[in-house]
C-alpha cells in the first residue's frame, strides 16, 4: 500500500464512504419504483418533489447539525447517523401514502447532511500529507463516480431475483457495515474551542469564513457552473437521449456511464496534475471547459458526439468539484474544518437548488438547445465571476496589520518580520478566517512564492 491507503485509518474509512454511497444510490433506484408502484404515471412528479426536499434538507440543515456536533464526540456520532438512515429506510417498503415518502425522505437527507461534512472534516487529521489527502480526495470523486456507473447494475442483478424491496434492505445492510467500520476505528478528538460559542454562532462560524475567504468564493461561483451542467445530464439525458436522438433506454445507461467515465478519468489524473499546477488554473479549466461542452450541446450533437460531449462534461465538474476539499483545508483553523465544510455542502447544494428545477422547466417549456446555450451563458458567468473574485496571485501567507497587541495573539501561529508601525502590528503567516483575523486584507503581499 502507497500514499493515503497505507494508512489503516483510512482505508476504512474510505470503505465505509463506498458502502455508505452505494447504499445511498440502491435507496434513490428503489425510490423510484416505489413511486411508480404508488403513483403510476405521476411517478416522476412524485421523485421531482422529493429530489427538491433532498436539497433544501442539505441546504438548510448541514451548519445546524455541524453546530450540534461540536457537543458531540465524532465517532459516536457517525455510527448514530448510519443507524438512523439504516431504520429510516427499512420503513420505506411500509409505507401507505405519498406524503410519507416525503417525511422519510426529508429525515433520510437530514441524517445524510449531517453525516457527510462531519466525514470529510476528519480525512485531513487523518492524512497530514497534502499529497495522501489530495489522492484522498481523488478517492472519493472515484466513489461517487462508481457507485453511478455500478450502482444501477447492482441494483439491475438484485431485481432480476428478488422484487425491489430488497433493495431497501441492501441499502440497510450497507449503512450498518459502514457504523461498524466506523466503529472500528480511533477519530481524533473533536476539538472544544467552539463548544464555548452560542449555537447561532457555531451554526453561522462556518458560512462566515468561508464568505469572507476570497478563493472560497471563487469555489461557490464555480460550484454554480458544475450544478447547472449535472443538472442538464441528470433531468435532460433522458430527454436528449429518447426523444431528440430516437434512441432507447440503453443508449440513456451509456450516456449516464459516459459522464461518468469522464469524472472517474479526471480523478485517476488530477492528484498528479495539482502537484504542477495550482487548483484555482485547474477548477478555471474546468469551468471554462462546462460552459463550452454546453454551448457545443446546444446545436444539436449526434449521438457520438454527443457521448464525447457528456464524457467531457464529467471531466469538467470532476475539476472543480475533487480540489474543493484541498482548497477547504487550507482555508481554516483545524477546529473550523467541520464548520466550514458544512458551510461547502449548504451553499454548494443552494445551487443545485436552483439548477433542478430550471433545467427541468426550461427544457419542456423552451426546448433543449435554448436550455442548453443559458446553461452554457450561466457557466460562463459563474466562471468569469470566479476568476475575478479568486485572485490570481493567492499566498499562502499574507502580509497583515492588526492592533491586537503581541501577548494576546494566538500563539500557535507562525509569526515572522514583526515590526510596529502607528500602532498596528504588521506580521505575517499562513492567514486564515478566525477569531484573530476578521476581514481579509485588501492589500496581499506574500513574503515567499508558496500559493494556495
Amino acid at each position: 500500500m502507497i500514499g493515503a491507503l497505507g494508512t489503516p485509518t483510512y482505508r476504512r474509512l474510505l470503505l465505509a464512504q463506498i458502502l455508505s454511497v452505494f447504499g445511498s444510490g440502491l435507496t434513490t433506484i428503489a425510490l423510484g419504483l416505489l413511486a411508480f408502484e404508488m403513483a403510476g404515471a405521476q411517478a416522476g412528479a412524485v421523485l421531482g418533489v422529493a429530489l427538491g426536499i433532498k436539497m433544501v434538507a442539505y441546504v438548510g440543515l448541514a451548519p445546524i447539525a455541524a453546530a450540534l456536533a461540536a457537543h458531540l464526540p465524532r465517532r459516536a456520532f457517525l455510527i448514530g447517523l448510519d443507524l438512523a438512515r439504516a431504520c429510516l429506510v427499512l420503513v420505506l417498503p411500509f409505507v401507505s401514502e405519498i406524503w410519507h415518502i416525503y417525511v422519510l425522505v426529508f429525515g433520510f437527507q437530514a441524517f445524510s447532511a449531517a453525516f457527510t461534512p462531519t466525514f470529510q472534516a476528519i480525512i485531513p487529521e487523518i492524512l497530514k500529507s497534502e499529497e495522501d489527502y489530495t489522492q484522498a480526495l481523488s478517492f472519493s470523486r472515484l466513489t461517487y463516480d462508481l457507485e453511478a456507473l455500478l450502482g444501477p447494475l447492482a441494483a439491475g442483478l438484485l431485481l432480476v431475483v428478488f422484487s425491489f424491496d430488497v433493495l431497501f434492505v441492501g441499502t440497510a445492510l450497507g449503512f450498518l457495515a459502514s457504523a461498524g467500520l466506523v466503529l472500528s476505528v480511533t477519530l481524533p478528538a473533536q476539538s472544544r474551542s467552539l463548544v464555548a460559542l452560542s449555537f447561532r454562532k457555531r451554526v453561522t462560524r462556518g458560512s462566515e469564513i468561508y464568505l469572507k475567504t476570497p478563493r472560497l468564493r471563487g469555489v461557490l461561483a464555480l460550484y454554480l457552473a458544475v450544478a447547472v451542467a449535472t443538472a442538464m445530464v441528470i433531468v435532460n439525458t433522458v430527454v436528449q437521449v429518447k426523444q431528440v436522438l430516437g434512441m432507447g433506454d440503453e443508449a440513456v445507461a451509456l450516456y449516464f456511464a459516459a459522464s461518468g467515465l469522464g469524472s472517474m478519468c479526471v480523478a485517476l489524473v488530477l492528484p498528479r496534475i495539482l502537484g504542477k499546477q495550482s487548483p484555482r488554473t485547474v477548477m478555471l479549466l474546468g469551468g471554462v471547459c462546462l460552459a463550452l461542452v454546453l454551448a457545443m450541446a446546444a446545436f444539436g450533437p449526434g449521438a457520438a458526439l454527443g457521448l464525447v460531449l457528456w464524457v467531457a462534461l464529467g471531466a469538467g465538474a470532476s475539476l472543480i468539484q475533487t480540489p474543493t476539499g484541498l482548497l477547504i483545508t487550507r482555508s481554516c483553523q483545524p477546529e473550523d474544518r467541520p464548520a466550514v465544510f458544512a458551510a461547502q455542502f449548504a451553499l454548494s447544494h443552494s445551487a443545485w437548488l436552483l439548477a433542478y428545477p430550471l433545467a427541468g422547466v426550461m427544457g419542456a417549456n423552451l426546448g433543449l438547445p435554448v436550455t442548453f446555450a443559458v446553461m452554457s451563458g450561466i457557466a460562463m458567468a459563474a466562471t468569469i465571476c470566479a476568476m475575478w473574485v479568486w485572485p490570481k496571485r493567492d499566498p499562502a501567507r499574507i502580509m497583515h496589520s492588526h492592533s491586537l497587541p503581541m501577548d494576546q495573539h494566538p500563539t500557535d501561529l507562525l509569526i515572522q518580520d514583526e515590526a510596529t508601525k502607528e500602532g498596528f502590528l504588521f506580521h505575517s503567516h499562513e492567514f486564515v478566517i478566525d477569531d484573530a483575523h476578521l476581514k481579509w486584507p485588501n492589500a496581499q503581499r506574500p513574503t515567499d512564492s508558496g500559493e494556495t
